[in-house]
């Protein structure tokens, strides 16, 4: 007798509101994972480079980078949630907690927070709170994301349409700062700018110029070492039949880009601190070049630290097309075809003095 063994994923109608998962695969973060992000992205962060820096702002070693953080945990969840994925939507109150470091372990779960069939009924969004916890039970990221996944039968019932009430942005109060965070020792020349917080007023526009193309090995990679093991990125013989006839780069593999590529501009931006909110507005492929552009929303002091600072931004990544003239939605909210990513975050800058 034969029976099943293996796990197709969940498909629409499997979940449930209010349902509660324990994600499988626990993984520790070594050193090897931190040099292959970086050959990934090449993201340049003076705090994640060297621990010589770290230590000179009171950390006990370089911290793992925000980004590589938020993909490890997001990969121990899309067994569960995503991997019959048609694309991963957004994301909202999104708080980063304890700094991981080489060596930590991270575990995640998951609590289904609301679910909306599609009008096509071969769809439906499903809206999950997820929390990945290190080795000690410290939260190291807290956050919510949106995701349409299949229906494995078009004919079946689906319940009432919930859909979550979600805050605009992660209040400052809420916003997690090293406890032996220290920026006496912080050296602007070998974080790489001299413009700290004070610098940067709200409505200010930058253009990180660089730009970045999509390798097929290098997102497939990036994707593998996250776990995410998501068909949408890595199964040509299913998506040549699908949507778009090819396979999906990973949207978080857009967003550390994003991220690494906002060094030129925002190299003192230290820490990311929070996502507010953020959409996928077009698919990205190999080939594309991606460039982005960002906007400082709000400039915040922190409470009881005139060493530190909050900057709210928007980031925007775009797919072969500079960023000089900042491209990005237009009066009625639609996006030109060349905009990927439109990223709400908050992060972490010296101040002056």
């Amino acid at each position: 007798m034969t029976t099943p063994k293996t796990n197709p994923g969940n498909f629409f109608e499997d979940f449930q509101l209010g349902q509660e998962i324990r994600h499988a695969v626990p993984r520790t973060v070594t050193e090897g994972d931190v040099a292959l992000y970086i050959g990934l992205t090449g993201s340049r962060f003076a705090v994640h480079s060297a621990d010589s820096f770290a230590q000179d702002i009171g950390l006990p070693a370089a911290p793992i980078d925000d980004m590589l953080a938020f993909h490890m945990v997001f990969g121990r969840t899309v067994a569960d949630i995503s991997l019959n994925a048609v694309a991963n939507l957004g994301y909202a109150a999104c708080r980063f907690g304890a700094p991981l470091y080489p060596g930590d372990s991270i575990t995640a779960q998951s609590t289904v927070i609301g679910l909306k069939e599609n009008s096509n009924r071969e769809t439906g969004v499903v809206y999950v709170h997820s929390v990945g916890t290190n080795q000690a039970d410290e939260v190291v990221l807290d956050y919510v994301r949106w995701v349409m996944v299949r229906k494995r039968d078009r004919a079946a019932p689906t319940p009432e349409p919930v859909v979550p009430q979600l805050p605009d942005k992660v209040e400052a109060s809420a916003i997690e700062v090293p406890v032996d965070l220290d920026l006496t020792g912080y050296d602007a020349v070998l974080a790489g700018a001299p413009h700290l917080w004070d610098d940067f007023a709200p409505g200010e526009k930058i253009d990180h110029v660089d730009g970045m193309t999509l390798e097929e090995s290098d997102h497939m990679t990036a994707t593998r070492l996250y776990q995410n093991n998501a068909k949408v990125h890595f199964n040509q013989h299913t998506e040549r039949e699908g949507r778009f006839g090819r396979r999906l780069i990973y949207g978080g593999h857009i967003i550390s880009l994003a991220r690494a590529l906002s060094f030129n501009g925002l190299a003192n931006a230290f820490r990311v601190a929070a996502i507010n909110g953020g959409r996928h507005v077009n698919p990205s492929f190999a080939g594309d070049t991606i460039y982005a552009w960002s906007e400082v929303l709000e400039k915040t002091p922190l409470p009881d630290r005139r060493d530190v600072g909050a900057l709210r931004l928007r980031t925007i990544a775009t797919k072969d097309q500079p960023c000089a003239g900042f491209p990005g939605p237009d009066a009625t909210g639609k996006y030109p075809e060349s905009v990927v990513l439109d990223l709400d975050y908050t992060v972490l800058m010296k101040r002056q003095g």
